[in-house]
């Protein structure tokens, strides 16, 4: 079983950066898109970012201009670089990876809190 696991969340005030990471335990093939989601205390999870296979970035209107997606689908690997963060980004973050066949892959989720 393939297990995707994020690092890099923390504490950080409005302002600062923070840069997650996401990694697969086991080569994932035939990758089409990789990603990020967030979910905030008593909201559902929302869209954050995705990076497909051929380049193309799509980022949520909220985090546009702030959050930079990278990532290398060789290697299963996507990056999240948050740039002037604010209070209402603070959210477990998770990745994912969607392969062919409709498979899909998430993250445990990593805490981001922005807050002084």
């Amino acid at each position: 079983q393939v297990q995707l696991v994020e690092s890099g969340g923390g504490l950080v005030p409005p302002g600062g950066s923070l840069r997650l990471s996401c990694g697969a335990s086991r080569r994932i093939v035939n990758v089409l898109t990789m990603g990020w989601y967030r979910q905030a205390p008593g909201k559902q999870r929302e869209f954050v970012a995705t990076l497909t296979r051929d380049g193309t970035t799509n980022y949520a209107d909220s985090v546009k201009g702030r959050f930079t997606i990278s990532g290398d689908n060789s290697k299963n690997t996507v990056y999240l670089q948050m740039n002037s963060l604010k209070p209402e980004d603070t959210a477990v973050y998770y990745c994912k990876i969607e392969a062919l066949l409709r498979t899909s892959y998430w993250g445990q989720g990593t805490q981001v809190t922005v807050s002084s």
